[in-house]
Parts: C-alpha cells; structure tokens; sequence
C-alpha cells in the first residue's frame, strides 16, 4: 500500500513538473486568455460562467486555468495550479480589458456615445420584423438541410457551429442557433473585427481625410526606410513590416493580445525586413496599428471612440456591437469585435450594396471594389483586410465571394453574383468544419 502511495506521488510531482516546465512560459498567456475571454461572454455576452468554461475556453491548453467569477466588481480571475494570476475587468462601454503586472489602471476613462434609436423599418434597414416574402427559385428544404448539416447532431460535437444565417435579396432566408444562443446573443467576431476597421478607413477616405497612397503615416517612421510605407501597404497586410502571426506559442500576436498595454503600438516598433507591396503575411498587429492610425485623425479621444459607432456601426444599426478597448483605450480593431449574428449580417450587406445603406452611401462604391481586390503575394486570397475567392480557396462558390474571417471559424461571407451574405459562427475551422461543402449546399437551393 505504502509503496502504491509512493509511485502514485512520484507520478504526480513527475506529472506537475512535466507541465511546469512545458507551459510554465505560457502562462501568462493561458491565463490571459481564459479570464479576458471569460469575462466578455459572462459580462459582455450574458451568458453564463458554465458555458463559458464548457465551451469558450475548453481547449488545451487554455483548460487548464482555473477561474473565478466576481461580479460586483464585473472581474474574472484565472490561474494555472494556484500561480500567474490575471485579472479581466469589464468596462461598461468598452467591453473587458486584461490588466497587466505594474500599469496602474485609470478610473477614469472615455466611453462612446452610442446612438440606439429605433428606425420604424423591416430588418435589415430597421428594427422591425421583416416581411413574409417567399422567393419562388428558392428550394427551402433543400436550403434547410444545408443549414442543418452545419450543426452537430446528437452527442457529435465536431463542428461546433453556433449560429448561421443566410440573407437573400435583404430577407433571411434561413436562420439556426446552436443551444444557448438566439438571435440576441452577440458571438465574439475575432479577425472579422479587421473588416470593421477597414470600413472606418474607408470612411474617412470618402471624407477626403485620408489616402490609400499616402505614406510618412507616423512620426516615428520619418527617419527610416518605414517612412515609404503606405496605407495601402498596411491595409494590404503588405506593408514589409516584422511579425509573427502564432497562436500556438509565444510570439508577436499573443504578446501583444495579453501582455501589451497599448496594442497599437506593438508593431509601430517592428524593424522593415520586407519590401513594401511585396511581403504579404498576415498581422494582427497591423490592424491595431491601423487603429492607432485613426485615432491620429482625431484632436481628441471621445472623437476617435465615438467615430466607429456613429460613422458605421450605429449608422447601419449594428447596434448590439460592441468593439473593446486595450488597458489605453484603444479599439482592439484585430480582434474584439462583439455582435448578434443579424448585426455581422447587416455589415455583409453594406459591402454587398457597395457601400450604399438604404439610400444613403456610407463608402465609396471604389472602396469596396478595391477591399476585394487582390493584394500581390496572397495568391488571390486577399484584399483590404478582406479574405477573397479569387484565388479559388472554394473550389465550388463563385470567385466574386469576399469575406470577414475569424478565428475558430467566424465568417460573414459575401457573395456579389447571388445578392446573399451568408453569417457561420462557431468554434472550428477546417478541417473539423467543411466550409465550400457548406457554402456549395447553401448555393445549390437557390435556383
């Protein structure tokens, strides 16, 4: 028995060894992750702390946190065997923000005035129930099969899908949510928030207070080759600059998610170690580089927060959106973009109407045409802070298709030749979910 207890503690002190030293670096990072996300669904979502820990956060090595809920102080905490602790704090108006060992956190911050008012109109233009239309060359139990092959049946639990949504000709078509969430549950965008910021980039072009070839873009580039850099290059995800996009370990994007105060800053510092125009490589810290960029359009802070909302997002009346803020209260334009799958719909349309929202034109019709315009080195994957087909990566939907991707598999897909946006939210992304098989399924119902 005594010897049994000894081989049973040895493996355990080998076992806990074993993890320290593997993910011990991590954990600043795992522990990061598990309260800032937790917190967003819980306080932010609205759901609860169970589906949040069974669900959000139920990967390795992101379970292996331990967290705690207070909600007087609207705080989550984590840790991993009882060290690094992270605390995640919701701000109301600016969604969770990590704090971060040694900076000492304002209470006093700016929020964005929203503008919430109803509009007396049918979905998607307005608040109201859209109307009973029934489209003659749609086969609706073929599409119904497409969308409910999108979901888990039974105890499978692979694909993951949270909600789907498919509008055609500015009705919805078809609509199905996984357990636990409904039309009013705002899902987490991930990447899909870097199409957001790209629309108030083209705002502002229209306004004429911006140019894609612009360059000198910051004052701390003015004595280097990064001077060259255009705006088009960062929008292009082109711009040469240094960074490495890994999830799986530390690097510049998970530094930067969960150890930086100002994330917009983060690659403002990267060396060039491309050519501009012709290094294409992916970067979030690019978008939140764009972001800083847009607040320098403005003289004051409140401008740049309340500008998102009342240029866009308020305008097209994504009104459950809601993009958080870094511990310096910048947009994480990269990643934090909350939304009910109807809202992300609603941005799908705004691109699918080039531009135009119910009569009135949000963007240029140009600035569409060239966010799904193929950037050099993607292999016509993608334009401006939008993912393309132009390159054929779903071999059987139309090449005009564009979209918002994300992580886990957030897609706001816009299709131009079949007037549809079609909305899948979820948990996994190839190969664990079939997207052209799902698009293709879609696709077929309509004659």
């Amino acid at each position: 028995m005594k010897k049994t207890i000894k081989i049973v503690v040895l493996l355990l002190v080998v076992s806990i060894a074993y993890i320290g030293f593997t993910y011990y670096p991590k954990l600043d990072i795992i522990t990061g992750y598990a309260s800032k996300n937790e917190a967003s669904v819980i306080f932010l979502a609205h759901r609860t702390q169970n589906s949040a820990e069974v669900q959000d956060n139920n990967f390795s090595p992101i379970n292996l946190a331990k967290e705690t809920v207070n909600q007087n102080e609207k705080s989550v905490s984590a840790t991993v065997f009882g060290i690094k602790k992270r605390t995640a704090v919701y701000r109301e108006g600016l969604g969770t923000v990590l704090m971060i060992d040694g900076v000492k956190d304002s209470l006093k911050y700016d929020i964005p005035h929203r503008d919430f008012k109803r509009i007396n109109l049918p979905y998607p233009y307005g608040d109201l129930s859209q109307k009973d239309t029934v489209f003659t060359n749609v086969n609706y139990n073929e599409l119904q099969k497409a969308v409910e092959n999108a979901f888990d049946k039974g105890e499978n639990y692979q694909k993951k899908t949270r909600a789907v949504l498919v509008v055609y000709n500015d009705h919805i078509i078809a609509e199905k949510y996984a357990e636990g969430f409904d039309k009013n549950t705002k899902i987490l965008g991930w990447s899909m928030t870097k199409s957001i910021t790209s629309a108030v980039l083209g705002i502002l072009e229209k306004q004429g207070k911006v140019s894609i070839n612009q360059s000198n873009l910051f004052p701390e580039w003015k004595n280097d080759e990064r001077s060259k850099i255009t705006l088009n290059d960062l929008l292009h995800m082109n711009s040469g600059l240094e960074w490495d996009e890994d999830y799986n370990n530390i690097s510049d994007v998970t530094r930067m998610l969960f150890l930086d105060k100002d994330m917009s800053k983060t690659q403002l510092n990267k060396p060039l170690v491309g050519k501009p125009n012709n290094s294409w490589n992916y970067s979030s810290g690019t978008t939140n580089l764009l972001s800083g960029f847009i607040r320098n359009q403005f003289k004051t802070h409140q401008e740049y927060l309340d500008f998102w909302y009342s240029a866009l997002i308020d305008k097209i009346g994504m009104h459950s959106m809601m993009i958080e803020t870094d511990l310096s209260g910048n947009y994480v334009g990269s990643s934090y973009g909350w939304a009910t799958p109807r809202d992300w719909a609603k941005f799908g349309l705004l691109y699918l109407h080039n531009g135009n929202w119910n009569g009135e034109q949000i963007l240029n019709k140009s600035w569409v045409t060239y966010s799904a315009t193929p950037t050099n080195g993607s292999n016509g994957e993608y334009g401006a802070h939008f993912w393309l087909n132009a390159g054929g990566r779903y071999p059987d939907v139309p090449k005009d298709l564009f979209s918002c991707n994300g992580y886990q598999g957030q897609h706001v897909f816009i299709i131009p030749s079949k007037n549809m946006v079609i909305v899948r939210m979820g948990l996994t992304e190839e190969p664990d979910f079939d997207f052209n098989a799902f698009l293709k399924g879609v696709l077929a119902s309509i004659q």
